[in-house]
């Protein structure tokens, strides 16, 4: 370096100043480094050394000690491109409009897609992480490495902290987790109205287009700077709060964050397709995200429901589920999360039942059970019970590959039953929901016959006085040769006997207030005698013969 050099940096000095907020990278001198070899290896020329040395005023510019510290403008530093990288991609993902799979690299201006079923988590080469819920849409903006033109990442950033790394949200939330390293500048993440601003915190960002293009954030670990995308207003958002900034450009509202729901009453297991439950008693918004992991990197579902209004989950496979909810506040700044899992057990589903339908009555004796069987299924596991409980089983059978089952029941009552189906390699599935059904009584033998004196037939039953009886007298037992039939009001019948004697049958049925009607009765056998009366009046006859 030429004598004159010194005095001339030094004359310089006075008058040198850096920007107002522009980005500096503190670069601390080592025993290895000389002023030829930053200037080859770290600055973007020769000449920039000029500006370094008036920036942090160096009495000699000839001269650097190993341990000093030189702010260096962020401008004045050879970078070079460092690929971001999707470490994690689950379901509908796209890079640019086309479908990727994790491990892809990313490289500047790459903007990353999430379907409304699909999760992505973004890797900046600092180890910083932006996980993407479903349907949202974000842009690498800035992912650069300084230093030589030919250092690795492992010498240039996280050995010097010489990484500036920006991220563009444009529809969507993130969640973001930033290393705490040293950086060119703090990790950016922008929206159209807001920047925000860290160096090593957790934070979520959401940006509303339809909501006057609001942007909050909301911090869980750390603190965030968070700028109207002008930079004229701005606010500094700690651990605990959120803050919301829109298109009016108004400084940043900062409030703290709602705490978590309750979770603990939710079923940890489901054994039906769809999946339905509520918070009890909740008066805000919530958030929910379902997750195949415990770190929510394979986001599958993300939904707003309104107080009172269930959460539904359809087409989840067989799995355990991890859920968090969190709950809004009135300008839609989400609160801290509560998390749980539940296991989801609903393949193969249960047979389709078809008899006895729930609600069916029947008398006594044989019950023939009916079913639809599953496809996924080689055998059915049935059971009948007492209660509803399942606790005072009548028939358990694990083995039945038909569609029907007959099983006998005498006693009249109220049973319950289901079934599940069980896969060839053992799998059995949820039983189905339960089917009520209820036996009532077979009629007893009716009593009775002709009366003393021949005239009429008295007839009796034992009967319910609400039901109604349904009457048959026929003259053959199977009841196709009708002499009389009524409906009556009692469980008994006087009638005139029938003219012609001879053996008649007669039986009976109930109509039961609920529209039930019985079988008939067991038949009752009766013999009518001849009435001989009529001859007395054919004596005269035989005398005038």
């Amino acid at each position: 370096m030429p004598r004159w050099l010194p005095c001339l940096l030094m004359a310089a000095a006075l008058s040198a100043e850096a920007q107002p907020g522009e980005p500096m990278i503190p670069f601390t001198v080592t025993e290895r480094d000389t002023l030829i070899g930053l200037s080859e290896t770290v600055l973007v020329s020769p000449e920039a050394w000029k500006e370094v040395a008036q920036l942090n005023r160096l009495r000699n510019a000839n001269r650097i000690r190993p341990g000093q510290t030189l702010q260096i403008p962020e401008r004045l530093m050879r970078s070079t491109p460092l690929p971001a990288k999707l470490v994690g991609a689950f379901g509908d993902v796209r890079v640019g409009g086309a479908p990727v799979q994790a491990g892809a690299n990313l490289a500047q201006g790459d903007s990353v897609e999430t379907g409304t079923n699909g999760s992505a988590v973004v890797e900046m080469a600092d180890g910083s992480r932006f996980k993407l819920p479903p349907s949202s849409l974000a842009q690498v903006v800035a992912s650069r490495t300084y230093g030589s033109p030919g250092a690795s990442q492992a010498d240039a950033s996280p050995s010097r902290g010489w990484f500036s790394g920006a991220l563009r949200l444009i529809r969507g939330s993130v969640e973001v987790f930033a290393t705490q390293v040293l950086r060119a500048k703090p990790l950016e993440l922008t929206t159209p109205t807001a920047v925000v601003g860290v160096r090593g915190t957790q934070y979520r960002v959401n940006f509303d287009e339809a909501a006057n293009a609001s942007t909050r954030t909301e911090v869980l670990e750390g603190r965030v700077r968070l700028d109207t995308a002008s930079g004229t207003q701005g606010a500094d958002v700690k651990l605990g709060f959120g803050a919301i900034v829109d298109a009016s450009a108004a400084a940043p509202s900062v409030v703290p964050l709602l705490p978590a729901p309750d979770l603990s009453a939710l079923p940890k297991r489901f054994e039906r397709p769809l999946v339905r439950f509520a918070v009890a008693g909740e008066a805000n918004t919530l958030r929910w995200q379902v997750a195949a992991d415990p770190a929510f990197e394979k986001v599958v579902s993300d939904q707003l429901v309104a107080p009172g209004v269930e959460l539904r989950l359809a087409g989840l496979e067989d799995a355990t589920w991890h859920l968090r909810a969190r709950r809004l506040d009135t300008r839609g700044i989400a609160g801290f999360d509560a998390a749980t899992s539940f296991v989801l057990k609903a393949r193969p589903e249960p047979p389709g039942l078809s008899a006895p339908r729930s609600g069916a009555k029947q008398s006594v004796g044989p019950v023939q059970f009916a079913w639809s069987m599953n496809v996924e299924a080689q055998r059915t596991h049935l059971q009948v019970s007492k209660d509803a409980a399942f606790s005072s089983l009548l028939l358990e059978r694990d083995d039945v590959t038909a569609a029907s089952e007959q099983a006998v029941i005498d006693v009249p009552g109220t049973y319950f039953w289901r079934m599940a189906s069980i896969r060839a390699s053992g799998d059995r599935g949820p039983f189905g929901d339960a089917q009520r059904f209820e036996l009532r009584p077979l009629p007893e033998p009716p009593t009775g016959g002709a009366s003393t004196d021949g005239k009429s037939l008295e007839l009796r039953w034992s009967g319910r006085p609400e039901d109604r009886q349904q009457v048959q007298l026929a003259s053959d037992a199977d009841f196709k040769q009708l002499v009389a039939n009524a409906e009556l009001a009692t469980p008994q019948w006087l009638l005139p006997a029938p003219t012609v004697g001879g053996t008649y049958f007669f039986r009976y049925r109930s109509i039961e207030p609920d529209g039930f009607v019985s079988p008939y009765s067991s038949a009752l056998k009766i013999e009518v005698p001849q009435d001989w009366r009529f001859l007395w009046l054919l004596l005269p006859l035989l005398f005038v013969l």
